[in-house]
């Protein structure tokens, strides 16, 4: 899936078990050290203790945008602590084969959500910001399983069914997967802890796919002749082995996760998982002990499968389980994980004794869980803009406490996590100019390891002569996480570069961190003018604003006097203040279109006067008649469409603020479609629903009240739905948005 995607007894036997087993076995190690392996079904760390992986899948990685989502509106870090601290403790990272090989730089992040949010990542490519996330989930404590989601970058599974594309064949998956393999082999926590401990080979392979049986096999499958290991085009398993033997050549402590496919003999359910092939045909790897089965499983919100109906009982439902996966496990064969599994945040969707109902399915497969602990498993997802979201939209909280707490009851901590609790620091910027006679400031980041809390002291040494330190605080709470640091010159401070060397201290922990500074010589007193937004455009009859920051060079410190010229006829000027105070580091410029204003592109150069000084800064301003679209371009994507999975986008670009919006997407109810998901790239400023009906699903994005979407490029509204092998004709689908800039409200239609 993408963005695409309880019994009480149960509950007082895992409590009573895991009480006795701490309290009568003091000696034992911490759980989840070292590399994992397997025993029977049961997965074990490198001290043979038993291990449940109990996690969420984090996506972004395997899209366009090729980066963890989220990002836009919080630290990787907070999130990573957000997904410790709820009880979790593996991610499922997807990704693409175009992402391992040709890494973008990625955009779709903030540096600044009210503070400096992901500032290392600037600059970065995909991997290296993978990177980052791998090694702070180490030092978290968490472990990470990489998910080959599809070839291209892009939305949900691989089209084709298949573990390869011409454009990436087989060759290309299996080499990308050693190039992972080699890179992270040496990623591990404080404690020497592998932090990436799996791989999952190839994100829900299935037979059906392109109107026929053209997609992924398992060997037996009477339904394909066989589907025999000479098949080497289709045959699932025996690729899954060519590539885990090649894995396991370069690092054969990894465990290797292998998928079912959709259909077997003619016996179809979930694309990834249908296992029932194992029984006669089970994988066999050249490491033995390595090998997990994997399988998906889903709501009738997803699709209405046929045992989803009015004589649906928990029973019913766990003799699908067992016929399709959890067999491999209560046979002993081999440990099972469910690598997704998600339902939306209405409360009747998460425990319901409605029969056949998303509620039913999803308390009963938590009770499954919950009656067989050997069963591990990944929520899809932790994503805050996905209909399954486990985080909200700002990825800074829960989005239900009641699906949480349902969830909580199946986790299992790993004893001793990362290793010892321990913090770290980082300076940002990292780099410091300040002059004679003045001062800079930079941010000391504290990172906590594995539960650190303590109170972190801070010093500052290799000041050079004429140079002090300040800490605001000095000393931090015990969950204090930064502190800023002043750096002031004085008029006779020592001119050059010089190392400073911030240290952090809490008990007998000391950890640095350094900032490169140049001192400067005092120059001549003056200011520089800067603009933003540089480009601006005013409807007639409307106005809009620019802020214009003043700059103080050199302690320069006198009033500014502003003007604004070449302004298109119909078009006034005003400054907030027109004159500033001595210390003044901005006014607000607005600009008047009347009802006649000259339709046009003009530049419009603001003048900021101050004694003898002088000088400018320019916007590009447009005046726009009221019947054109107030600066706003549109443009419907078919991102996807397949029998099975249909994506419909809506790109928006603006090139002046917008202070309401409202995107509504109608996607017509045709054969076997249903709702499957929706995202946006906005992010927490936006909030999303949708509505059904038997002849139509609706999708609507809404600005938030107060808020404002800034000028950009390609803002994403997606639309996501399923099928049931009935080509979705998209001709029908229309989009609808209404929002407001430069005081007017435009509406633009359309069809898909």
């Amino acid at each position: 899936m993408q963005p695409h995607i309880t019994t009480q007894k149960a509950i007082c036997l895992a409590s009573t078990f895991i009480f006795f087993l701490f309290v009568s076995l003091p000696f034992a190690v911490a759980q989840g050290t070292g590399y994992w392996h397997t025993s029977g079904n049961q997965i074990l760390d490198s001290n043979n203790q038993t291990v449940r992986m109990a996690g969420v899948n984090w996506y972004g990685f395997e899209t366009t945008d090729e980066i963890a989502h989220g990002l836009w509106a919080q630290d990787y870090h907070t999130i990573l602590t957000e997904i410790k601290s709820n009880g979790y403790n593996v991610i499922r990272i997807p990704f693409s084969n175009q992402m391992v090989e040709t890494p973008a730089v990625p955009t779709n992040y903030s540096t600044n959500n009210g503070q400096a949010i992901n500032t290392d990542l600037v600059g970065l490519n995909a991997l290296q910001v993978l990177d980052k996330i791998i090694t702070a989930a180490g030092a978290d404590g968490l472990r990470v399983i990489l998910d080959n989601h599809r070839s291209e970058a892009g939305n949900s599974n691989e089209a084709n069914g298949l573990w390869y594309t011409s454009s990436y064949p087989e060759t290309a998956w299996i080499n990308d997967w050693k190039t992972l393999a080699t890179r992270y082999q040496g990623f591990t926590d404080a404690s020497g802890n592998p932090t990436v401990i799996g791989m999952d080979l190839r994100n829900e392979p299935h037979l059906m796919a392109n109107g026929g049986s053209s997609g992924a096999c398992w060997t037996g499958d009477t339904s394909t002749s066989g589907c025999p290991t000479t098949n080497t085009a289709q045959n699932w398993p025996a690729a899954a082995t060519r590539a885990a033997n090649a894995i396991q050549a370069i690092n054969p402590s990894l465990l290797i996760f292998v998928e079912g496919n959709d259909c077997y003999s003619g016996d179809c359910g979930w694309q990834g998982g249908n296992l029932e092939g194992v029984a006669s045909n089970p994988v066999t790897l050249s490491t033995a002990n390595h090998l997990v089965y994997s399988a998906h499983d889903y709501g009738p919100n997803l699709f209405a499968q046929s045992w989803f109906n009015s004589s649906t009982t928990f029973a019913s439902l766990e003799a699908i389980w067992n016929k399709f996966w959890g067999y491999i496990s209560s046979g002993n064969t081999a440990p099972v994980w469910i690598g997704e599994f998600g339902t939306d945040n209405t409360n009747s969707d998460i425990e319901n004794t409605a029969a056949g109902s998303q509620g039913q399915w999803f308390e009963s497969l938590v009770t499954f869980f919950q009656d067989n602990p050997k069963l591990s498993w990944t929520y899809w997802a932790l994503n805050g803009e996905d209909s399954y979201a486990l985080l909200n939209n700002s990825y800074n909280g829960i989005a239900n406490t009641t699906k949480q707490n349902l969830l909580a009851t199946i986790q299992f901590p790993l004893g001793g996590g990362g290793g010892t609790a321990d913090f770290s620091l980082s300076a940002s910027p990292a780099t410091l100019t300040v002059n004679q006679g003045a001062s800079g400031t930079s941010t000391i980041t504290i990172t906590r390891i594995n539960s650190f809390a303590g109170a972190v002291s801070f010093t500052a040494s290799g000041l050079p002569s004429g140079v002090t330190a300040s800490f605001n605080p000095t000393t931090t709470s015990t969950t204090g996480t930064s502190s800023v640091l002043t750096l002031s010159a004085s008029g006779t401070a020592t001119v050059g570069s010089a190392t400073v060397t911030v240290t952090g201290t809490s008990g007998s922990l000391t950890h640095t961190a350094t900032i490169a500074l140049t001192v400067a010589s005092t120059g001549t007193a003056n200011f520089s003018l800067s603009a933003s937004p540089t480009s601006l455009t005013v409807n007639q009859g409307a106005s809009g604003t620019s802020t214009i920051s003043i700059t103080r060079l050199n302690g320069f410190a006198g009033a500014i006097s502003l003007t604004a010229s070449g302004l298109p006829s119909g078009v006034t000027a005003s400054f907030n203040p027109a004159t500033t105070t001595t210390t003044g580091t901005s006014s607000v410029l607005t600009l008047s279109a009347s009802s006649t204003a000259t339709v046009g592109s003009a530049t419009v150069t603001v003048t900021g006067t101050s004694g003898s000084l002088s000088h400018t800064a320019s916007i590009a301003l447009t005046v726009a008649t009221t019947s054109g679209t107030g600066g706003v371009t549109l443009t419907p994507v078919v991102a996807q469409n397949t029998p099975y999975y249909n994506e419909e986008d809506l790109k928006l670009t603006n090139t002046a603020s917008l202070t309401t919006l409202s995107v509504t997407i109608v996607v017509q109810r045709t054969t076997g479609v249903s709702f499957s998901g929706q995202y946006n790239t906005v992010g927490g400023q936006i909030t999303q629903a949708n509505s059904s009906t038997s002849s139509t699903i609706t999708f609507t994005f809404n600005l938030n009240s107060g808020q404002t979407l800034s000028p950009g490029t390609n803002y994403l509204f997606a639309a996501q739905t399923s099928g049931n092998g009935t080509l979705h004709p998209v001709v029908g689908d229309t989009y609808s948005v209404t929002y407001t800039t430069g005081g007017q409200t435009f509406t633009q239609t359309g069809n898909f």
